[in-house]
């Protein structure tokens, strides 16, 4: 179970952090970032499976590829920010977590732009 293996590793570092704030407080952070980032890793190869079952899906269906990578870019980038907006928050740095929040739901509306356009041209040929 990998859910099991995520949650030791985060009660452990959370131990190690609270261990660490009382001696040196500006390691804690470190710990947040290698917990976060293992983390992250470990849920990788499970991404990956989800990425090629949506291909395969997409291809069966005949769906536009161009859609679903758009898709799959907008879910990492939403997966991204959140991770760097919570080590942001972890260090006590609430500006820079909101602008790096701002910057990712930026980048996903731009990425969406096709898919915007796409369903408006779909929804003008409907129409009268």
């Amino acid at each position: 179970m990998d859910i099991v293996k995520i949650i030791g590793i985060a009660f452990v570092a959370i131990i190690i952090s609270i261990i660490l704030k009382q001696y040196k407080p500006e390691y804690a952070i470190y710990v947040s970032i290698i917990a976060g980032a293992l983390i992250l890793v470990m849920s990788i190869s499970k991404i990956s499976g989800i990425i090629e079952l949506l291909n395969n899906l997409a291809s069966k269906s005949q769906i536009n590829n161009e859609f679903l990578t758009i898709l799959i870019k907008i879910t990492g980038i939403a997966f991204l920010s959140e991770f760097a907006v919570s080590i942001c928050k972890d260090a006590g740095e609430s500006a820079i977590a909101s602008k790096v929040e701002l910057g990712g739901k930026v980048i996903i509306i731009a990425i969406s732009i096709p898919i915007i356009s796409a369903l408006l041209e779909t929804v003008l040929k409907i129409l009268p």
